[in-house]
Formats: C-alpha cells, sequence, structure tokens
C-alpha cells in the first residue's frame, strides 16, 4: 500500500487528472464517466456510502422492492434513499469540463459486469401486454408457431393450452386438465416442430404429449421419463427433453405420419435436476438449466443454477453459474429460463431481480447485457421471434412482448 501511494505522489499534474478521472469519476459497474448533463449517468449516493450511476441502479434494482444489493459491500439499499452526489458532480465540472472524457479509459480498471452502451441506451421496449387472471393462470412455458408470430404457452387453466395470435387475440384453446388420452395433467414447457406439431411436457402425467396445431392428440410419450420438465426441438425435428428428476437430457425422434417413436437416446446422463432448456438455430448448441437441490456454495441452494451450454453433438462448451456470476460481475442473477437470440447470443432470465440479460455467446465468459427490466415481476418463460422478445410474466399471468423498436404497440 505505501508503494502505491508513494507512486501516485510521483505522478504528474495529467497523471493525477487521470487517477481523478479513473477512480472517482466514472461509475465502477458500468465503467461510463459521471455526468451532471445525462440523466442516466449522473452519481448517485448509496445509503452505505457507495455511489453509482442512475442508470446502474435502475438496472440492478428490483422493479417492485425498490431494493438493490450494493455490489461493492453487499448491503441491501433502498431506492427511495438514493441521493444525487453533488461533490462528484462538482468535481467533475471543476475538472473535466474544458477537457473531453472517454467513457472508456486506456488502462481502466477491469471486472464488474459488462454494459454495453449502444445496447443499454436503446434496451428494449414494452409494446404488447395480454392475458391477465382468468384468461391465464400461472403460465410456464411459451412458443412460436412458424414465422407469423403465432404465439403457443401452457398454463394452469382448464384447457391447458392457449394460441393467441401475436396482437393479443385468442385464437383456441385446447388439452383439458386431466391425464387420459389428449389430457393434459400439469403442463411445464412447449416447444413447436417446424412442421408445426405442438410438444408439451407433463410432469404430472410423466409424459410428453404430441398435438397438432389445430389440438388435435398424436402421440403420448410415456414410460421413459420420471420428471419431463424443458422441451426444445432441433434442426432435424427431433425432440430435446431435460428429466428433472432422472438428471437426463433425451434427444427423441418421431414419425409424425406413423404417430410413433422412431428413436429414444439419452445422450446426457449426469445432469443435476435439469429444467429449462433452449436449442439455437444458429449452430446448434444446446443450453440446460440445472437447478441441484443439494449445492453447498456460499449463496442459498434455492437460488444456484448452473447454466451449461454443449456442442450438437453433446459436448460441453462452456458453463457458469449463480456463484461465478456474483464473484465476476457483482451480481446475483437467479438465472431460471434460457433462449437463443438470432446471433447465436444466450438469454437469459432473472426471476430475482424480474429482468432479462444477455450473456453474449460465452466463448470468453459472460457478458452480460441487461435487455429488460421494466414492468416484470415474474418471468418463467422467454422466445425471440425477429426483433421481438416475448416473455411469460407469472406474477401477474400475463404474456409481455418487447421490442427494440421505439415504436409502442397495442397494449390489450
Amino acid at each position: 500500500m505505501a508503494k502505491s501511494v508513494q507512486n501516485r505522489g510521483c505522478l504528474s499534474p495529467e497523471g493525477i487528472l487521470r487517477e481523478i478521472q479513473i477512480n472517482l469519476l466514472e461509475c465502477k459497474v458500468c465503467f461510463e464517466t459521471f455526468s451532471s448533463q445525462q440523466r442516466e449517468r449522473r452519481p448517485q449516493n448509496l445509503s452505505c456510502g457507495h455511489v453509482l450511476c442512475l442508470e446502474c441502479i435502475r438496472a440492478l434494482s428490483h422493479p417492485l422492492l425498490r431494493k438493490l444489493e450494493c455490489p461493492f459491500c453487499r448491503q441491501l439499499c433502498s431506492v427511495d434513499s438514493t441521493s444525487h452526489c453533488q461533490v462528484l458532480t462538482d468535481l467533475h465540472e471543476l475538472l473535466l469540463s474544458g477537457s473531453p472524457t472517454s467513457s472508456a479509459p486506456p488502462g481502466r480498471p477491469k471486472g464488474g459486469p459488462v454494459f454495453p452502451t449502444s445496447i443499454a441506451r436503446t434496451a428494449l421496449q414494452l409494446c404488447t401486454v395480454f392475458g391477465g387472471w382468468g384468461a391465464l393462470i400461472h403460465p410456464t412455458g411459451v412458443a412460436v408457431l412458424g414465422t407469423s408470430g403465432t404465439i403457443v404457452l401452457v398454463h394452469d387453466g382448464e384447457k391447458r393450452v392457449v394460441v393467441f395470435s401475436l396482437q393479443g387475440r385468442k385464437l383456441h384453446s385446447f388439452g383439458r386438465k386431466g391425464n387420459t388420452s389428449g389430457e393434459i395433467c400439469y403442463p411445464v414447457d412447449v416447444a413447436v416442430t417446424s412442421s408445426g406439431y405442438i410438444v408439451v411436457t407433463d410432469a404430472g402425467d410423466k409424459a410428453v404429449k404430441v398435438f397438432t396445431s389445430r389440438g388435435n392428440h398424436v402421440l403420448t410419450i410415456k414410460g421413459s421419463f420420471q420428471l419431463p420438465w424443458g422441451v426444445d426441438t432441433d434442426s432435424c425435428g427431433h425432440l430435446l427433453v431435460s428429466d428433472a428428476k432422472a438428471g437426463t437430457l433425451s434427444q427423441v425422434k418421431v414419425d409424425y405420419s406413423r404417430c410413433a417413436v422412431v428413436d429414444h437416446q439419452t445422450p446426457i446422463s449426469d445432469l443435476q435436476c435439469p429444467k429449462a432448456l433452449a436449442y439455437c438455430r444458429v449452430n446448434g448448441c444446446i443450453a440446460v438449466m440445472e437447478n441441484p437441490t443439494d449445492a453447498t456454495h456460499p449463496i442459498q441452494s434455492d437460488q444456484y443454477r448452473r447454466l451449461t451450454v454443449f456442442s450438437k453433438d453433446f459436448h460441453i462448451l462452456y458453463q457458469t453459474d449463480s456463484f461465478g456470476l456474483s464473484l465476476q460481475a457483482s451480481v446475483r442473477v437467479q438465472m431460471s429460463a434460457v433462449a437463443f437470440d438470432s446471433d447465436g447470443n444466450v438469454i437469459v432470465i432473472d426471476t430475482h431481480q424480474g429482468m432479462i440479460w444477455s450473456f453474449g455467446k460465452l466463448e470468453n465468459g459472460p457478458v452480460l447485457t441487461p435487455l429488460v427490466k421494466d414492468h416484470l415481476i415474474y418471468p418463467t418463460g422467454v422466445v425471440l421471434l425477429n426483433n421481438l422478445l416475448i416473455t411469460l410474466d407469472s406474477g401477474d399471468h400475463t404474456v409481455k412482448i418487447y421490442s427494440s423498436k421505439s415504436n409502442t404497440g397495442l397494449m390489450i
């Protein structure tokens, strides 16, 4: 420490100015320079004494509780108790008003979450909301049918599968509550094949059930699963199914014309309570979210999640978990659902904060970008279509559609 102080004492006036700019005049979460001219970049005092920009306080805080955990000292702080840090604003204007500043000065400290400015400033905007209690009851899984954007979801209603237009108009529903042929006991997730078949995981009946797009029962796959959970389809139309109790990821080949299973393989059998999964149409990768119940980690086991991305040949490519994210990015992300965008970026739902994040492509570790941080209460499912992000919010039993475009859509 003495060496550090001595070195700083030998700095030139320009060096001292640079140290002030890096260590005092930029937010240590996003590394953007504080600014009194841009509201989202104004320095704000937390009740613990640390200073963040207003944008990062919004990104890290819970939308309903309006509280956040300080990324530096872990103290729980209220958003309503923050105050403008006038001292840093005055210092900024005094020292830097006449010189151009860079939002990422060379030699700045590394670490912490990375919020790419271009994306963060064009965060997805809520354009459509539909559903609500009665129309939907605790929706858990969502998929889209073709390029038209028809939305298929499963919920706890009398008819378990509901089909909506992209504008929120209910088209039809099917799959009455029950465990006989054509009925669904407890649906968890849903997927749509390239040929338009709707596939539902029925945890209550320990089965995977296939229907036509009009709701006619085609096939029930039973006897191979203990607790089928997540489901998606690969580029060949094969079903990918996670089994939360057996700890497996299965690949099922179905001949829909004969209503029969052709092949059922279990390429991965050592997972810990795998639930959500997603298939990437760009590179054939498969993302699986594990929910270990016996996790011995410094965070609560019920909040611990592990995200693993496999190659199309079912080899592990990369892996991250809640504990690693909290250390690396100083953000507690309670991952629950996963998807891929059209560029192959991993999209993750954060039920704890009511947010949706992009983790990037994960080759060099997660690069966290907040995509949605407003209007979500308890998100449970997500799917992407073109420039739209469609999410289920079990907190208020709705479907919420976000767009990268600035124009707003129909609110139902």
